[in-house]
Order: C-alpha cells, then structure tokens, then sequence
C-alpha cells in the first residue's frame, strides 16, 4: 500500500491524493494526518482531490470523519478540487461533508484557512 504524502506549507498540512482511494487508503491517510497535525502543530488541513474520479459512501464519509478529527487537534480542513462527477456523487448517495469547508482549487483553499485563522482568538 502506497502512502498519501503529506506536505507541510507554513501551518497548514496538504494531502494531494493522485490514486483511486481504497478504503484502506483513506483510513491510513485519517491516521497519517493526525500523526503529523500533532507533531507539527499545524492549523490547517487541506485534501486535494482534483484527481479523484469516484467516490463511495464510505470514501466520502471519511472526508467528513478526517475534517472532525482535524477539529479536535485544532486544525480546520478545506476539501478543494471536488469534480463535479463526484459532488453529484456525494448528493445522490446523500451524503454531507458536515462542517468540511470546499474551495474549487489549492489557493482558494489556503486563503479560506488564512482568514479562519485571522478570525480566531488568540
């Protein structure tokens, strides 16, 4: 199983996933960034998923599980380069993101973060 790497930009973490996600994947991934937000204490988490063709319930129920844990670790996480074959996806499975922030692409993403941590209290 190939890892998702997980790159670190100032305080935010970004975890491009370039393969068809299986299960296993997203579950190590989940695991893999709560390792790194607590060693590096980072604030933001962004998920590329511009190369993601399918999702499944699972798959986007995992998204939504990877942001809430991010939460408790004080990171925010924005979803960005959702294709419109998956968002339609995601809608007829009826699934929500809960509280998932999207942006249609990486700098959108990292100037949501930017303002969320502008409007947190220090």
């Amino acid at each position: 199983m190939e890892r998702i790497p997980i790159l670190k930009i100032g305080d935010v973490l970004l975890a491009s996933i370039q393969v068809d996600l299986q299960d296993r994947d997203v579950l190590a991934l989940q695991e893999d960034l709560a390792e790194k937000i607590t060693a590096t204490g980072a604030h933001g988490v962004i998920l590329d998923i511009s190369a993601v063709d399918i999702v499944d319930s699972f798959i986007g129920r995992m998204f939504a599980t990877i942001a809430s844990t991010s939460r408790l670790f004080d990171a925010h996480t924005v979803v960005v380069g959702m294709r419109p074959a998956v968002a339609i996806t995601l809608v007829e499975l009826g699934l929500t993101l809960g509280e998932v922030r999207t942006a249609l692409d990486l700098e959108k993403g990292l100037a949501i973060l930017a303002e969320l941590g502008e409007r947190a209290p220090r």
